[in-house]
């Protein structure tokens, strides 16, 4: 609390009389700190509090041994992914061939960590480039008003109607063998929309909070406001948008790879199964296509896992009634036990002074 000096305190000739006080003087209640001012990297910190959240850590940790295959492929794989063996030619598994053998003789378990690297790769690429997107377009037609905002709005709105898939057929039929980092790029740049649609609206309500206005009334610069104050308060919906771009990616490359689209040159989940479709391994050689679904199944599980996480992180009912259900747990009370609720009732026509009250007892449960 800031109290000026009065100016009634001077001398008939103008000068002022000293009254031992200062021009401002600060009042503070004994024992009271004022609050540390927020960076933006706490704010940080504190937002990836969402990720502690018990189904984001088990999604988190299926990803990163996905992640740690694709790093040490050569490591882990015994074989290459083209390496040959003649003498088992379409082999079920065996000590030798932990996951059989294709129609070539190649080893279906190098070719399925080798194959994550393609996955991995353009999954995360393509989720980096289309979360930068959504938060420069998203948050900028959030905040700014008039014909900025209306035309961010109107390109966000053509990009949610443009199909992915054919643009990368178009695109790929442009180069005779097309780099993964392309495809990755298209994915990108066609998977934006959805997550800057969800920002721009979110940064609308959040622009008129208080503590908006108050670092706007403080003369904050624009970019500090965005990347201090706001980013922040939007990072759950920037993780749960690069967690579906992730998952959206990964289903169009290995789609793509299916269908033919991506030469076969370039290995990953996708192109194990055209072999596989190719060759009539289906339903007779299960070992040669089964691994691949299941991968791609248990990775999708992983970044819906942490999608959960994110969900239950950002809704207050949901949080609170996960962690109501594992404190019950805890105690090893049952959570789907019926609930009884108990409530007081005043005896009707008794005396005020020696009223007595009586509980009822009503059971939540189907008669």
């Amino acid at each position: 609390m800031s109290v000026p000096t009065s100016t009634e305190n001077t001398a008939p000739d103008g000068r002022p009389i000293p009254t031992g006080m200062p021009e401002t003087a600060t009042f503070r209640a004994p024992g009271v700190v004022a609050p540390p001012r927020k960076t933006f990297w706490t704010q940080l910190v504190q937002a990836f509090a969402m990720f502690r959240n018990p189904k984001s850590v088990a999604g988190l940790i299926i990803l990163g041994v996905f992640v740690l295959v694709a790093i040490f492929a050569p490591l882990l794989a015994p074989y290459g992914p083209t390496q040959k063996d003649r003498t088992a030619l379409r082999q079920a598994p065996s000590l030798d061939h932990w996951l059989g053998t294709t129609h070539m003789g190649e080893d279906v378990l190098s070719q399925l960590i080798f194959g994550t690297r393609g996955v991995v790769v353009v999954g995360f690429l393509s989720a980096i480039i289309a979360t930068v997107i959504a938060i420069t377009i998203g948050v900028i037609a959030g905040y700014v008003r008039g014909w900025k905002s209306e035309s961010l709005s109107a390109l966000t709105n053509v990009f949610l109607v443009i199909p992915g898939i054919p643009l990368i057929i178009i695109v790929a039929s442009q180069f005779e063998n097309p780099p993964l980092i392309v495809i990755a790029a298209v994915l990108g740049l066609t998977g934006w929309a959805w997550g800057a649609r969800v920002l721009r609206a979110q940064t609308m309500s959040l622009r008129n909070r208080d503590f908006i206005q108050a670092a706007r009334a403080n003369g904050e610069p624009l970019h500090r406001i965005i990347t201090v104050e706001m980013l922040p308060n939007l990072m759950a919906l920037i993780a749960s948008s690069f967690v579906g771009t992730v998952t959206a990616a990964i289903l169009g490359l290995t789609t793509l790879a299916f269908i033919g689209v991506i030469p076969v040159s370039n290995l990953n989940w996708g192109t194990i199964l055209f072999w596989a479709q190719q060759n009539g391994a289906f339903p007779r050689l299960w070992w040669w296509y089964v691994p691949a679904g299941l991968c791609i199944a248990i990775i999708g599980v992983a970044l819906s896992l942490i999608n959960f996480g994110i969900d239950e992180y950002v809704n207050p009912r949901l949080r609170s009634a996960g962690e109501r259900a594992r404190a019950m747990k805890k105690k090893g009370l049952d959570v789907n036990a019926p609930v009884t609720a108990v409530r007081e009732v005043p005896v009707t026509g008794a005396d005020p002074a020696t009223s007595q009250t009586t509980k009822i007892q009503n059971a939540n449960t189907q008669k």
